[in-house]
């Protein structure tokens, strides 16, 4: 076999792993870390005990509490605090008990788990908005109700776009978040609908759920900063 030329046999020669490498083509992305991986799975295709079927007794009785917000609102606004009182405790009597037919009769659905948060914050930023309007409530704390709602489902809306859908969870200070809400909403129906004179007891209301709103807020934010899915 006739030698290489000198100026080849000088030329350092590709070792077998960069040969290797050159022939596996382009190297593969670095694959996503696991929380990353989890958020872009999303929740509602995990769940095998959900069904497509849309006319479920739950979804009927969510149907009708989102029904019930126009309702709502326009009771407050005619200055008939009395009855949406009425209305607006039979639609959280509705939102206990659909969850738990859904458990029950096993008829938890995909559109019933998007409909159902969709039908508790449209009654109750509507009727913060109507208390607001109305008077009954300030609306400092109305436009703070709203602005925290606006800000998480922007927040969610942004993470969808850039591919990245937040495993939805949710937190605890949420829940409380919540209850207190509903509760000084009712407090605030009551009182103006039966003339109840109890200023104290209203005023420590209003700013206890301001500052659970704040920091429910707040959770979310460092929430999703940390990358977690929170709701």
């Amino acid at each position: 076999m006739p030698e290489a030329p000198e100026a080849d046999r000088d030329r350092p020669q590709p070792s077998r792993v960069d040969r290797g490498a050159r022939g596996a083509g382009p190297a593969e992305p670095a694959r996503a870390p696991g929380i990353l991986a989890a958020l872009r799975r999303g929740p509602v295709a995990a769940d095998p005990h959900r069904h497509d079927t849309l006319l479920t007794l739950p979804n009927i009785l969510t149907f009708a509490r989102l029904l019930a917000v126009p309702a709502t609102v326009w009771l407050v606004i005619h200055h008939r605090p009395d009855l949406a009182f009425l209305l607006f405790v039979a639609a959280g009597v509705t939102d206990a008990v659909d969850g738990w037919l859904a458990r029950r009769l096993d008829a938890r659905s995909t559109l019933g788990a998007v409909l159902d948060p969709a039908a508790d914050k449209a009654l109750l930023v509507s009727i913060y908005v109507a208390l607001a309007v109305t008077e009954v409530l300030p609306d400092w704390l109305a436009i703070l109700v709203v602005f925290r709602d606006v800000l998480i489902v922007g927040g969610l809306a942004v993470l969808l776009l850039l591919g990245m859908p937040p495993a939805i969870r949710p937190l605890f200070i949420s829940k409380v978040n919540t209850v207190l809400q509903i509760l000084l909403a009712a407090t605030a129906l009551m009182f103006q609908g039966w003339r109840i004179d109890a200023p104290i007891l209203l005023d420590a209301l209003v700013w206890l759920t301001a500052a659970v709103t704040v920091a429910s807020g707040a959770a979310y934010v460092r929430a999703v900063l940390r990358g977690q899915g929170a709701a």
